[in-house]
């Protein structure tokens, strides 16, 4: 049975590459389609919240003073999520900093944190969407309310459900040529970079795993 940690970062600005930083981070584990464990952290690392990032989660910089240190906290969240793939909405985001701040903190890396990305799911199989942001999505299918956007357990949550309405639909759509095999982490990495009109075509369903 496969468990994926599903996570969220909120941060200082859009990219560690131009001195952005971790504000906040949640995992959410998701086991044969049900939440199993979750975790949550502000994150201290000394860095400015700017006023419209602030306005935009709510995460002021007196709160951060408050915050554990950043480094502790990444090595919380690994302890967390080890050995468990990793999704998140808008992966390449959320990528850059868990490497950024992993790194900063000095943790060992975990070869099993590898990343799905739901937003790039979403494209290839609900192109009736209106756009493919997280809350456009969690409208559009009715997911849970999981609380105010933006901030990082809340849209782990919803990215969590998302992912299970992924799951699901991948299953039914695609049942001939899962065999009765699982969704795997694996296969919804391939498809999230096979095209649209392939998708059925994927070599990723010769590999996949019976139940």
């Amino acid at each position: 049975m496969e468990t994926v940690a599903v996570i969220d970062f909120e941060t200082t600005g859009m990219s560690p590459a131009q001195g952005a930083r971790a504000t906040e981070i949640a995992a959410v584990l998701v086991e044969d389609g049900q939440i199993v464990g979750r975790f949550q952290s502000l994150m201290n690392s000394g860095a400015w919240v700017p006023p419209f990032i602030e306005q935009l989660t709510g995460i002021s910089n007196r709160m951060l003073q408050a915050a554990p240190r950043a480094r502790a906290v990444m090595h919380e969240v690994m302890r967390f999520t080890r050995g468990c793939p990793l999704v998140a909405h808008n992966a390449a985001f959320d990528r850059g900093f868990w490497h950024a701040e992993s790194a900063l903190a000095g943790c060992e890396p975990d070869t099993a944190h590898d990343f799905a990305c739901t937003l790039l799911l979403s494209r290839r199989l609900y192109p009736q969407a209106s756009n493919h942001r997280l809350g456009t999505l969690a409208a559009l299918h009715r997911l849970p309310d999981s609380g105010r956007a933006h901030r990082a357990l809340a849209d782990a949550q919803t990215t969590a459900h998302l992912l299970q309405l992924l799951q699901q639909d991948v299953a039914e759509r695609f049942a001939q040529q899962l065999a009765g095999a699982r969704v795997t982490h694996k296969l919804l990495q391939a498809l999230q970079r096979t095209p649209r009109g392939q998708l059925g075509r994927c070599p990723a369903w010769a590999a996949s795993v019976p139940p």
